[in-house]
């Protein structure tokens, strides 16, 4: 028998994604998936639309959330994300964080909007206008905007440009400690995986040993097969999960239309799937 494909890491248009949480179940059974989670930053907004697409799609369902987090350095401090999966989506703790980094998320897009208007034609209108119904206004959301306005070519562009973290425009947001965040996800009945650790071109990443205190305090997991992962990166860090003990996933990062990551692109081992279910408070929905 074929093995199972499961792809742990999309996003729909409940946070940055271009597909309704429905349409990534429909790309996931297109793509030949037959399970996806959907993890959506800071919001499980997508959650039950999606569930409710499983019969027809014949998709399996990890809720989950991908939760922005920041390690404190000597330097500054280093963004996380932080892939929750399985976890109780009323715990009061986890969902306050939450509701904190997307209302600072949402002034910070102003604040970013006002200095692009400086020197490109993109007004607050014309951001909101790239914004799903419900969805949480992002930096995703002012790319695409100037796209839109001719400004840029894509999103890519636009991160790597004028929404970098080093370009003038940029305005940081509130995101809670690593630690403290991976505290919340267990104390929720989560299961706590770190996305793309090896994403070097994203910004600075964290070290091995800051990973090992991670571990420590509860993390399960590395994203290791990504996108954004050379080959060099994937085997030091599947080679890490090995020495600390953490299970290694694989995921898209599909964000539909938005980016150029391909929906099953990569993928989870089953057992893999098997313990973090295990582990979790919620349970896979199935067809």
């Amino acid at each position: 028998m074929t093995p199972p494909r499961i792809d742990l890491h999309t996003h729909s248009r409940a946070s940055d994604g271009t597909d309704s949480p429905r349409g990534v179940l429909e790309a996931a059974a297109a793509a030949g998936l037959d399970v996806v989670a959907l993890t959506d930053h800071d919001t499980t907004a997508g959650w039950a639309e999606a569930a409710e697409a499983v019969a027809v799609t014949g998709v399996a369902l990890v809720r989950g959330t991908e939760i922005s987090t920041r390690v404190r350095t000597e330097g500054g401090s280093i963004s996380v994300h932080l892939l929750s999966y399985l976890h109780a989506p009323d715990d009061e703790v986890l969902r306050a964080e939450c509701d904190r980094t997307r209302t600072d998320r949402l002034s910070r897009a102003r604040r970013m909007t006002d200095l692009l208007a400086e020197d490109f034609p993109v007004t607050w209108d014309d951001v909101v206008a790239q914004t799903g119904d419900g969805a949480t206004v992002g930096r995703p959301h002012l790319a695409d905007a100037l796209v839109a306005a001719g400004v840029v070519g894509s999103r890519d562009e636009a991160f790597a440009t004028v929404l970098h973290p080093g370009a003038r425009y940029y305005v940081p947001h509130y995101a809670p400690d690593t630690v403290d965040a991976v505290r919340a996800v267990l104390g929720a009945g989560g299961v706590p995986v770190m996305a793309h650790p090896g994403a070097g071109a994203r910004g600075r990443t964290v070290s091995e040993a800051t990973i090992a205190d991670l571990a420590a305090a509860g993390l399960a997991g590395l994203e290791v097969d990504h996108r954004d992962h050379d080959a060099e990166a994937r085997d030091r860090l599947r080679g890490l999960t090995a020495e600390l003990g953490l299970l290694a996933t694989g995921s898209s990062d599909y964000h539909g239309t938005g980016k150029l990551n391909r929906i099953g692109e990569n993928t989870t081992a089953p057992e893999v799937l098997a313990q973090i279910e295990e582990r979790g408070r919620l349970d896979v929905i199935r067809p």
